[in-house]
C-alpha cells in the first residue's frame, strides 16, 4: 500500500519554543523600554538613546558600529556557519508632544514623548539581537541590526542606507524585516499586506501673489484669497478626475493663511498641505499636475502663483512573498488567530519605504492596544495619550528573530535508509 503523495508540513522546532523564550527576556525588554520613554529625543541626534542602547548590547557578541551623521547603531550578529544577511530594523526617534499618560515612567523631557512606539521597536530589536544570540548555531549567515533615528520626517534610514547599513555584514542583505506597534490593532496581533502597505507622503507650499487695498474697493485690488479658496476645490476636483479610483491618492489642505485685519485686502494668500499616494505612478502624476491646477486658477483670478514641493517618504510597498511569509511565520509563532492580512494600506508614511526600495523584504504592524480598550477607540499612535500594552512585546521579539532564523536556515542534516 502506498501512502498519500503529499505528507502536511511539520511544525520547524526551531519555532517552537521562541515565544516563550521571548516572554522569558520581558522584564530587559520592558526595562529598556522604559529608560528610553523617560528620556526621549527628536530627530537624528539621540546621544541618550544610542548610549542606552549599546549599554543593553554590551555583553552580546556583536559588532556594533556607530553612524558618522547620526546617531544611528549598527550591530551583526555572525552566525555558526556562512551564508547570507538579513537586516532587521528598529526606529528609535521621539516626537514634539507634551506627554498625558500618567504612567510612572512618563517622559522626563518637556515637551518630548515617544507617542508613535520608537521606544518598544528599540526594545523589542535588543531582546531579539539576545534570543538570536542563543540560537547562533542555527544561523547560517548574519543578522544586521538597525537602530535608526529621524524616522519621524528626517529619513533617517537614508542616511544609514548612505552610510552602509546594508552591507554592514560585508555584503548586500538579501531580506529586511520591520516592525511598527499599534494602539489600534488587539494586542499581540500581526498585521501585514502584500504590496503597498503605506503611502507616500510628499508636502506642498503656494503663495498667492496679488494686489492689496481697501477693503471698500476690491474693484482696485488683485484679491488673492478668492484665488485661494478657489484652488482649494480645484485640487479636489484635480484628485477624483485625474487620479485612478484604483490607484488612490488623498490630498489634504491643511492651512491658510492671508491678511491682517478686517478692512484690508491683502496682496498675498498662503496654502499648504499634504497629499499621499500608493503608487509611484500617482505620486509622480499628483507633482505634475498641482502646480497647473494651482497656476491655472491664479491666473483665471489675475494673480501669479509660487509652488513648492517637498518631497516625502516613497511608498512602502512590501514584497508580496516576504510578506506572506511574514504572515505564515506570525500564524506558526503566535497562532492563527494572532497573524492576518491587513485589509487595506495605511495612508501614513514610513522611512523604512527606502530599505524596501532597494531590498525585498516586508514591514509590519503588531497590536498593542491596552487591555480593555476597544481597539477602535484607543488613543491613536502619535497621540499624547497613546498607550501601548507592554504585554504584546514577546510577539515582537519572535517575530523578528523568527524571520532571522527562517531567512537564514542552516542546512538540515538528512539520514540515509
Amino acid at each position: 500500500m502506498t501512502g498519500p503523495t503529499e505528507l502536511p508540513s511539520l511544525p520547524d522546532a526551531r519555532f517552537a519554543g521562541l515565544l516563550a523564550e521571548a516572554r522569558a527576556l520581558q522584564p530587559t525588554t520592558v526595562e529598556l523600554r522604559r529608560e528610553i520613554h523617560r528620556h526621549p529625543e527628536r530627530g537624528l541626534d539621540l546621544p541618550r538613546t544610542q548610549a542606552t542602547i549599546r549599554d543593553a548590547l554590551d555583553d552580546l557578541p556583536l559588532e556594533v558600529r556607530p553612524g558618522k551623521s547620526t546617531t544611528s547603531l549598527t550591530a551583526v550578529l555572525r552566525g555558526a556557519q556562512p551564508g547570507p544577511s538579513v537586516l532587521l530594523r528598529g526606529d528609535m526617534d521621539a516626537l514634539p508632544l507634551q506627554e498625558d499618560t500618567g504612567l510612572e515612567f512618563a517622559s522626563l523631557e518637556p515637551g518630548t514623548m515617544h507617542a508613535c512606539g520608537h521606544d518598544t521597536h528599540v526594545a523589542m530589536l535588543a531582546s531579539a539581537a539576545r534570543l538570536l544570540t542563543a540560537h547562533v548555531e542555527e544561523l547560517a549567515g548574519s543578522v544586521v541590526f538597525m537602530f535608526q533615528p529621524g524616522e519621524e520626517g528626517f529619513h533617517g534610514a537614508r542616511h544609514m542606507i548612505h552610510e552602509g547599513v546594508l552591507d554592514a555584514a560585508g555584503e548586500r542583505v538579501q531580506r529586511a524585516f520591520g516592525l511598527h506597534i499599534s494602539t489600534n490593532i488587539a494586542s499581540g496581533q500581526l498585521q501585514t499586506r502584500p504590496g503597498p502597505m503605506m503611502a507616500s507622503t510628499d508636502n506642498f507650499f503656494v503663495r498667492v501673489i496679488g494686489k492689496g487695498g481697501h477693503g471698500s474697493a476690491p474693484h482696485h485690488t488683485i484679491d488673492p484669497i478668492p484665488a485661494a479658496a478657489a484652488m482649494v476645490g480645484a485640487l479636489q476636483t484635480m484628485i477624483t478626475r485625474r487620479v485612478s479610483v484604483f490607484d488612490p491618492a488623498v490630498l489634504s489642505v491643511t492651512r491658510i493663511a492671508a491678511g491682517t485685519t478686517t478692512n484690508i485686502i491683502p496682496e498675498t494668500a498662503e496654502l499648504e498641505g499634504t497629499f499621499r499616494t500608493l503608487s509611484e505612478h500617482s505620486r509622480a502624476l499628483v507633482r505634475e499636475e498641482l502646480p497647473k491646477v494651482c497656476e491655472a486658477v491664479g491666473a483665471a483670478h489675475g494673480c501669479r502663483v509660487q509652488v513648492d514641493l517637498e518631497p516625502g517618504y516613497p511608498v512602502t510597498a512590501n514584497d508580496p512573498v516576504e510578506a506572506n511569509r511574514v504572515l505564515a511565520l506570525g500564524r506558526e509563532v503566535l497562532g492563527a488567530e494572532h497573524s492576518v492580512p491587513m485589509p487595506a494600506p495605511l495612508m501614513g508614511g514610513e522611512d523604512f519605504s527606502y530599505v524596501l526600495q532597494r531590498v525585498p523584504g516586508a514591514f509590519a504592524f503588531l497590536g498593542a492596544c491596552p487591555p480593555g480598550t476597544d481597539p477602535d477607540e484607543a488613543a491613536p499612535n502619535h497621540s499624547n495619550r497613546a498607550l501601548h500594552d507592554e504585554s504584546a512585546f514577546p510577539a515582537g521579539v519572535a517575530m523578528y528573530a523568527a524571520y532571522a532564523l527562517d531567512a537564514l536556515r542552516a542546512p538540515r542534516h538528512t539520514l540515509a535508509g
